[in-house]
């Protein structure tokens, strides 16, 4: 990656010096809009864990079901959940999937961009309260792991870290190198993340199999978020004619016709099918699930996301906040994902070499 990015709701085309100016930007543009929306000055959408039983009350339908007392529910024949004293601390962890297909964007703005900002901005809102955040970054495996800070300094050794190059695949390189294991990113987090907080999961999700089990265990845990980057190319192939594509963590290419119909049809479907079963095995997870894509507005993504949980919590409506909902601007329709049949795994994104 260059000296400079871009990150979404910033100005695709303007390069941002990194990490300190891209910080300063997000602060000015969007971390002062969001600040006190999502936890501290008012009431938080992100808790801190707690020890201390406060109060026990009648189950509703949004509540977490380990929270159920089951000794209280026995007595009374009805649903009684325990309610405990917050601490005041929020611990968060980003688990960062910095694999090779997050480098793609259709655009100006690649995944990784959007990632970037994404992280930047919730770190600092996170910590301008005292709050900590910590991080691991995962390619291949686990590269490093940030132990939680609260300081500014703290969240930009963290955008250095994911801004930093990373070895390119060169020409002499052989092909059918290994696909991410999210499962391994996962793991690693499950064993090292001991006390309850909040965990944001930000991957595409294109992965070799295994990683819901995990997800699903570390979600049982902590309050987790599956931050999903999408790119409109990945579900819809335009009509480029011949074209050699790569698969960016493999290396391995094929040369293809994308201006036939069928071709781009049966790539549609593909994806669909796809798309379908990764929502369903993210939803079956237990975790929330907010969809980022590289062509919309980063501050308006996180806004419509606070507005969501707060219907949620009012509501008890569904866990999915998807990307196409937010380019449409309908934040108060939430959706439940549809089961989709069973596909084959989800194979990498095929990039245009150049």
């Amino acid at each position: 990656m260059a000296d400079t990015a871009a990150p979404a709701g910033t100005g695709a085309g303007t390069p941002v010096p990194v990490p300190d100016q891209l910080l300063r930007r997000l602060e000015w543009t969007v971390i002062r809009r969001l600040d006190g929306l999502l936890q501290g000055d008012y009431r938080t959408l992100f808790r801190g864990a707690g020890v201390d039983l406060a109060d026990l009350r009648e189950y509703q339908h949004h509540d977490d079901v380990r929270h159920i007392d089951w000794n209280v529910t026995a007595r009374l024949q009805q649903p009684y959940v325990r309610q405990f004293i917050e601490d005041r601390d929020l611990s968060a962890w980003f688990l960062l999937d910095l694999s090779g297909s997050v480098d793609f964007g259709s655009s100006d703005v690649t995944k990784l961009n959007v990632s970037t900002g994404f992280v930047a901005t919730l770190a600092r809102v996170i910590t301008r309260h005292g709050n900590r955040v910590g991080a691991m970054l995962f390619g291949q495996q686990v590269d490093a792991v940030l132990q939680p800070g609260a300081s500014r300094n703290h969240v930009l050794n963290l955008l250095q870290r994911m801004m930093q190059p990373r070895p390119a695949r060169t020409a002499a390189a052989p092909a059918g190198g290994e696909a991410t294991r999210l499962a391994d990113l996962l793991g690693q987090a499950e064993r090292s993340i001991r006390r309850r907080g909040l965990v944001f999961v930000v991957s595409d999700f294109i992965s070799a199999p295994g990683w819901q089990q995990p997800l699903a265990r570390l979600a049982q845990r902590h309050e987790v978020v599956a931050v999903r980057l999408v790119d409109p190319l990945e579900m819809a192939l335009p009509d480029v004619g011949l074209v050699t594509v790569e698969d960016a963590e493999t290396g391995e290419q094929l040369f293809i016709d994308a201006s036939d119909p069928d071709f781009r049809d049966r790539y549609a479907a593909i994806a669909q099918a796809q798309e379908a079963q990764l929502i369903d095995d993210l939803s079956a997870s237990g975790a929330d699930i907010l969809e980022l894509a590289t062509d919309d507005d980063l501050l308006d993504a996180l806004l419509r996301y606070a507005d969501l949980r707060r219907q949620r919590a009012r509501l008890g409506a569904g866990r999915r906040f998807p990307a196409h909902l937010q380019r449409a601007g309908a934040a108060s329709a939430m959706i439940s994902p549809k089961t989709a049949p069973k596909t084959a795994p989800r194979t990498s994104p095929m990039e245009a070499a150049p």
